[in-house]
């Protein structure tokens, strides 16, 4: 495992070369790891690198967290706020240096993730979307708490943004998808939205499509 910025990664090193490097950083949800999305790299275009970043806050041997979650009695997700936001701005840094350190250009860089992690995705990518060419949000939420941090209507308006969710989801429900659209339409008219026939997981066409926006939006 590699190290930048306090977090550890995986890294797929592109497969063929291209006049100017492209990245996608993987975010995993929560009681999981860095491998669990990379087992999806194979997927992503030979001119990408790819790399997986591993969750700072360990629950248990191999299951990490980008924030501690638990429920509240009516069953809705109830965060640590202090994590989330550390995280927010550790996820920053990560991409910051990574930049740096690989000379790849930041608007070649897209940032995504599942459940947690595509929280932590539309977290950093909407307060700092001059980071990123993109961002992808796959079974995901946006939080209340980072609203008031992002950025306006202008400062977005170069950021590609591709949602998808399942429509039997139980454990984040479809009208997740549907709130976090609503408010993003107020901003940006750059999203491409998805629904799929599947429960809360990574779909293979939902992948196919994803792979379809970001060869279309990283020329």
């Amino acid at each position: 495992l590699a190290s930048l910025a306090g977090l550890q990664y995986l890294i797929r090193e592109p497969l063929i070369s291209s006049a100017e490097k492209k990245a996608v950083i993987l975010l995993h949800g929560v009681g999981s790891n860095e491998e669990d999305l990379f087992r999806f790299a194979n997927r992503f275009s030979e001119e990408f690198m790819v790399i997986s970043a591993r969750a700072p806050h360990t629950i248990s041997p191999g299951r990490y967290a980008w924030f501690e979650l638990s429920y509240s009695a009516a069953g809705k997700p109830v965060i640590n706020p202090e994590q989330a936001e550390k995280s927010r701005l550790q996820i920053h840094t990560f991409i910051d240096t990574l930049a740096g350190q690989y000379e790849i250009k930041k608007s070649k860089i897209f940032l995504g993730g599942f459940s947690q992690g595509g929280i932590m995705s539309y977290s950093v990518g909407l307060t700092f979307p001059q980071n990123l060419a993109g961002i992808f949000i796959l079974s995901s939420r946006l939080l209340p708490e980072v609203k008031p941090l992002i950025r306006p209507r202008e400062e977005l308006k170069a950021l590609e943004i591709f949602v998808a969710h399942g429509k039997n989801d139980q454990v984040l429900p479809l009208t997740y998808a549907h709130d976090a659209l609503a408010y993003l339409q107020t901003l940006t008219d750059k999203i491409s939205y998805n629904e799929y026939d599947m429960i809360h997981t990574v779909g293979d066409q939902e992948l196919t499509d994803l792979v379809n926006w970001l060869s279309a939006k990283s020329i």
